[in-house]
């Protein structure tokens, strides 16, 4: 089955702030790894308002299933280096009920190629912490290489917590999609 099949990549609708309110408020939705407290589920909707989530400093799509539903969301944002804008950091959730079923997959290869296609990157990077296997797994299925160990990258859950770093660059070959 391809990705798209799967799932699509779309801006943000009003019908999906609720759902995206619930990352700042419902720390199961993002348990066990990206909660990271309290927010002003509002932030979300004056965001939204403001430029739909599509920002020159950093964007958000959903991840929708055939019909329209959100299965979660994935961001991107530039990271500073020397030179045009060659490096886009990205990063996934997933609602829990959608996690374990492969989406997260094919929403990070549709990502990176949607980014290809429409930006100057050339490297793509994400990272994961350290005991998320399943999102290690994701990434590398979407043809992200493992480039090694982040010691101390993030706070999470009362500490500091390592992390591991995947990039993706655009001459890198095309993932191989397993046919269902």
């Amino acid at each position: 089955m391809k990705d798209d099949d799967r799932v699509r990549l779309r801006p943000v609708e009003e019908r999906d702030l609720d759902a995206l309110g619930l990352i700042d408020t419902d720390p199961s939705v993002s348990e066990p790894f990206e909660w990271r407290g309290f927010r002003d589920r509002r932030a979300r909707r004056r965001r939204w308002e403001e430029d739909g989530y599509l920002g020159s400093e950093d964007s958000l799509l959903v991840v929708a299933l055939p019909d329209g539903t959100a299965a979660g969301i994935v961001v991107w944002k530039s990271i500073a280096v020397s030179g045009p804008p060659g490096c886009l950091e990205i990063g996934i959730l997933l609602f829990p009920e959608h996690r374990g079923k492969g989406l997260g997959t094919a929403a990070q290869r549709l990502l990176a190629d949607y980014l290809f296609s429409t930006t100057l990157a050339n490297r793509l990077e994400a990272t994961t912490a350290i005991d998320n296997v399943a999102e290690q797994q994701a990434l590398e299925h979407a043809g992200f290489v493992r480039e090694g160990v982040l010691w101390g990258r993030g706070f999470g859950r009362g500490k500091w917590r390592d992390g591991v770093m995947y990039s993706r660059l655009r001459d890198d070959p095309a993932p191989r999609i397993p046919i269902d």
